[in-house]
Parts: C-alpha cells; sequence; structure tokens
C-alpha cells in the first residue's frame, strides 16, 4: 500500500518566469522562496512519484474534444509547450504503469476519465515546479481538469475526484510514497477588461474556509463566488481535488499575496498531518 507523502497547492502563472521584473526585487524574492520552501518540504517527503492536478491551456484539447477529466499515461511529457515561456525545455518522466492503473481504478470508482498518452505539459504544470526546484528526475503522473471552457466539472465533483485518488493511491502496491501537487488560481482574469484586478477577499475568504476545514462552506464559497474572482479562478478546481485527497489532514496557508503586476492573487500552502 503507498501512502501520500504530501498534498500541495500553488498558483501558476506564466508572469513569473517571462515578466519576473515586474514587481519589486524584495516582493519577488518573497514569492520566489515561498515556492523554494514549498519545493524543500516537499523533498523531504522522499516521494517516489508525483501527481501534477493542473488544467489544461487549450494546448493537448480544444472545443472539438474537450474532456472534464485527463489522465497522462505515457512514459515521458515533454515541457513547455508554449514557444514564448521563458522556461527551459525539459522531458519529465511519466509513470505509465502508475497512470495505467490510475484509469482503470477510475473507471470501476464510476468516474469516466478520457486518457492521454501524447500529454505535452504548459505552464500550468511546469510554472510551480521550476519554482520550487523539485527534482527533475522524479517520474509525474498529470490528471489534467477542464476549467477552461464550459461546461467544467463541479467544484464537488471535482472533491470527490481527490477522495477518489486518495483511495486509489492506497490501494497501490508498486511505490510506497506518492506526493500531489494542484496547481492554478487564486483569483486572476485573462484576456478580459478585468485583467490586472485580483479579488483578495474571494482569495482571503477560500483560504480562511479552508484552514477551518469547513469543507461544505468551502465549496459553496468556490461554486457560488468563483465568478467574481476572475475566468482564471475558475482553476481551484484542483484546489478541491486536493482537498478531497487530503482526507482528514489539516490545510494551512505558506503564502498569500495580492499581485495585480502578475495579475493573480498567488496562494501556497499544504495540507498537514
Amino acid at each position: 500500500m503507498a501512502e501520500i507523502s504530501g498534498i500541495y497547492v500553488a498558483s501558476h502563472t506564466p508572469v513569473m518566469l517571462n515578466f519576473p521584473d515586474r514587481i519589486p526585487e524584495k516582493l519577488r524574492t518573497e514569492i520566489f522562496g515561498a515556492y523554494k520552501a514549498m519545493g524543500n518540504d516537499f523533498a523531504a517527503g522522499s516521494p517516489d512519484l508525483l501527481i501534477v492536478l493542473s488544467n489544461d491551456h487549450l494546448h493537448n484539447f480544444f472545443l472539438n474534444n474537450f474532456p472534464a477529466f485527463c489522465i497522462g499515461c505515457a512514459e515521458q511529457y515533454e515541457s513547455p509547450i508554449e514557444h514564448w515561456l521563458n522556461a527551459k525545455r525539459r522531458m519529465f518522466t511519466g509513470d505509465q504503469a502508475f497512470g495505467s492503473y490510475l484509469l482503470q481504478a477510475a473507471l470501476e470508482a464510476d468516474f469516466d476519465p478520457a486518457f492521454s498518452m501524447e500529454m505535452t505539459l504548459d505552464h500550468g504544470s511546469l510554472t510551480p515546479l521550476e519554482l520550487a526546484g523539485l527534482d527533475p528526475n522524479l517520474p509525474v503522473v498529470p490528471v489534467l481538469i477542464n476549467c477552461v471552457q464550459p461546461p467544467m466539472p463541479t467544484m464537488k465533483r471535482c472533491y470527490k475526484l481527490g477522495q477518489f485518488l486518495a483511495e486509489a493511491i492506497a490501494a497501490y502496491d508498486n511505490v510506497e510514497r506518492v506526493a500531489i501537487l494542484a496547481t492554478g488560481g487564486i483569483s486572476h482574469d485573462i484576456a478580459t477588461p478585468r485583467m490586472g484586478m485580483v479579488n483578495q477577499e474571494f482569495d482571503e475568504r477560500l483560504l480562511d474556509l479552508m484552514e477551518a476545514d469547513d469543507i461544505d462552506a468551502v465549496l459553496d464559497h468556490a461554486s457560488s463566488q468563483v465568478h467574481t474572482a476572475g475566468n482564471g479562478a475558475e482553476e481551484i478546481r484542483m484546489w478541491m481535488a486536493a482537498m478531497g485527497a487530503a482526507s482528514g489532514r489539516q490545510f494551512k496557508r505558506t503564502y498569500y499575496r495580492s499581485v495585480n503586476d502578475w495579475y493573480t492573487g498567488i496562494g501556497i500552502g499544504h495540507f498537514v498531518g
């Protein structure tokens, strides 16, 4: 039986890598330090593989076929797909056996995910991995959630997906320790007149409710108020999945800052216990 070595949540934005100088040096150092601290805590758990919960920004999928959930079952994953992202192109090692196991287990648990053996990872997955300084040789299994094109899976459904992941990890025998990184959010708006505006009130309320372990209130807030926090805030679906996988672990925010010049309410946290 495998165990979960750690569950982490972290925002992603390509602006962090492309325009780091858009914000003062002191703030940039503070933010990058928070990602590095997350990476150090992650490494201390000595995971054998990493499940990355992220979303696809219209690179792997488009309107002709956009699944609610997609599990990566490839041997490796090239990243980044964006030619304009200021990041070194790299090849992440996959874990095809675990990805395939996860797919079959999901079907048996009444989920119906798509799967991909040719997935390319975009900035959503790469940015936090890069900033956290995670071991590039650590096998990854991406689980992508549609947060871009309506209709999207509900917040509650994403929470239940996380519960399934915890059960599937516990029943797997071929590795000992699995980490989960959920990336996206918090509030931000892309390609609209609201771009650059951050709803700090939404973000702080979400973090407060998560720390209070009030799951029903978190799901209600995420479902009923996400429209006030920008189209990019839909990415908190990955946070809901992480919360579902946490199974009684206490959430602790480790960093939050509203950064308008990076267009994002940047949050980092992990589940302890």
